[in-house]
């Protein structure tokens, strides 16, 4: 059981790289309505009906900033402080059922997920889409993180050992993205 603990707060942090407020929600959403997880002190404040009202609201509030061209930069700046944060908060409230990770090593961990993710995502995924498609795939591609954020967020909780295939495809897809990129710039 240890060992899936850890898959979900990879998960959950890998998610807060897309979306800061998703994974925090559905891991307190979850904790407040299920067995499913069981938050310990401090986290369990993630449970509270008036954090779980606020985390709706940023949701709605990034979800919004995200699709309006422009914004969505802003958006982005702003959000590399939050994501690494939620990451940590993610992986330290899910890992916390483990005895032997250190509260420390498990905030660093989700931080350096979470961060990974975000700089991967807003620093070469996205300014790829803008301009390659002049902004019109930013819409959907924003939409496609929220939604790979709420699937990988119940993933990483309901099945945990998939966690494992969906980081190996993660990676695969960019090492492709990257060859393709790589190929398409050399003179012919």
């Amino acid at each position: 059981m240890e060992l899936l603990s850890i898959f979900t707060a990879f998960g959950l942090s890998f998610s807060a790289g897309l979306n800061a407020y998703i994974p925090l929600f559905i891991i307190g959403a979850l904790a407040h309505y299920t067995d499913l997880i069981v938050l310990s002190k401090p986290y369990s404040i993630l449970a509270d009906p008036w954090a779980l009202i606020i985390l709706g609201v940023l949701i709605i509030i990034e979800f919004l900033a995200d699709k309006v061209p422009a914004i969505n930069h802003i958006n982005d700046g702003i959000q590399t402080f939050f994501r690494p944060v939620a990451g940590a908060i993610a992986f330290a409230a899910t890992a916390g059922v483990i005895t032997n990770v250190h509260p420390l090593i498990a905030l660093t961990c989700g931080l350096l997920i979470a961060g990974g993710v975000h700089t991967v995502k807003s620093a070469v995924i996205r300014p790829a889409v803008t301009v390659t498609t002049a902004g019109v795939g930013n819409t959907p591609v924003s939409i496609l993180e929220d939604i790979i954020a709420t699937v990988v967020s119940f993933i990483s909780i309901v099945i945990p050992i998939l966690i494992i295939f969906i980081a190996i495809l993660f990676v695969v897809l960019i090492v492709m993205w990257r060859q393709r990129r790589t190929i398409a710039r050399k003179p012919a």
